[in-house]
């Protein structure tokens, strides 16, 4: 367990309502028939299988709990992150609608979410330009710019590569390809959304039925695609969802903890860069703000120490990857947040690994090993 990062916080959302069904305004987001329609898609293709659900017995038994089941995105096709199924979906969906040549498309991103837009182009056959900030290690945006994407660099944080990608398109005649929403920016975010599910619905048919989930923040597109899908399934039966992130990132929490949109409260400053998001996706609050059960900022040292212990028993997490599982160990670590969050002996936990090594110097500067070193 951690127990030596008393800066954590947890905050239960006072907003949700389990009781509360999933209806038509929800659905008109994300749904059971989007989430097949996507999982239809990304099974054709070529690489495709479901990530690995590893069990973690070691740490469910330093926790206290029954069970820890890690969903390790690693493995996901050649970009061994969970947004190759929000990004390149969306591409193809829009390549599908629009049936033309020519295309360019555009995001900003933190590393992950451009890389899979990129290959979503390439595979496409167009134009990718990705805009990536200053936070953005070297490594990531030369990963980038191997799928054959334009990488510009510009702005101090994601949000400012946001509106940079935006405005490029807007004079351009561009299709943003974004996994954020604003207000008249919604149907491609739905579509990137919508591609998250999928990796609850392989949970679901490998086995997977947690009591609890820990899923990383950033603007929320994963967190509501996961919890989109269990709570329309689900509703009340659904896990008790936390979702976690940098306390210097902490958009989401700040919002839940106002009851309504608000930034994050640091500086975006963070080694777990994929979560360096200061602004919450609008379609993504709407869902998290009343469906998810608690929020949580967790500190650097907390990731780090995570991803050290998991390479010690052979999974190779990246640092924006292992937020959800230092989350959950912060909070088997006190009683405090056990008892709000309901964890007992008979819980069983799942987190979302959602990358692996992305950047292999940033990896082994964390970890002290390389990922090679470390595990398949």
């Amino acid at each position: 367990m951690l127990t030596e990062f008393p800066t954590a916080r947890l905050l239960t959302n006072r907003l949700c309502d389990r009781s509360l069904a999933y209806g038509e305004a929800q659905r008109s987001i994300l749904s059971l028939a989007g989430a097949a329609q996507a999982q239809a898609a990304i099974s054709q293709w070529d690489g495709y299988a479901p990530t690995p659900l590893q069990s973690l017995p070691s740490i469910a038994a330093a926790c206290g709990v029954a069970e820890v089941l890690y969903k390790d995105e690693g493995h996901r096709f050649a970009l061994k992150s969970f947004k190759a199924l929000g990004g390149a979906y969306a591409v193809e969906r829009l390549v599908a609608e629009h049936r033309a040549d020519g295309l360019t498309v555009t995001c900003a991103t933190d590393g992950n979410h451009g890389r899979a837009v990129a290959w979503g182009a390439q595979r496409a056959g167009i134009r990718a330009v990705i805009y990536v900030h200053e936070g953005v290690s070297q490594g990531r945006a030369d990963a980038i710019a191997a799928f054959g994407a334009e990488v510009r660099r510009e702005g101090a944080h994601y949000d400012d590569s946001v509106r940079a990608s935006a405005a490029a398109a807007a004079a351009n005649g561009w299709h943003i390809i974004s996994d954020t929403s604003w207000p008249g920016y919604e149907e491609t975010p739905k579509a990137v959304m919508q591609g998250y599910a999928v990796l609850a619905m392989e949970v679901e048919s490998q086995g997977g039925r947690p009591t609890h989930v820990f899923v990383q923040g950033g603007v929320g597109g994963l967190a509501a695609g996961v919890l989109s899908y269990r709570w329309e399934k689900l509703g009340a039966a659904r896990p008790v969802m936390t979702v976690v992130e940098p306390d210097e990132a902490d958009c989401l929490y700040e919002s839940a903890k106002a009851g309504q949109l608000r930034t994050a409260s640091g500086d975006l400053d963070t080694i777990m860069a994929g979560l360096a998001c200061g602004e919450p996706s609008l379609l993504a609050w709407e869902l998290l703000g009343i469906g998810a059960d608690a929020f949580m900022s967790i500190p650097d040292a907390a990731a780090i120490a995570t991803m050290r212990d998991l390479a010690a028993i052979g999974v190779v997490g990246g640092e924006s990857g292992v937020a959800g599982l230092a989350g959950f160990r912060i909070a088997a670590a006190s009683a405090g947040m056990r008892a709000e969050l309901g964890l007992t002996p008979e819980s069983r936990v799942l987190v979302y690994g959602t990358e692996g090594a992305t950047d292999p110097v940033v990896y082994r500067a964390l970890v002290g090993r390389s990922p090679e070193d470390v595990g398949p």
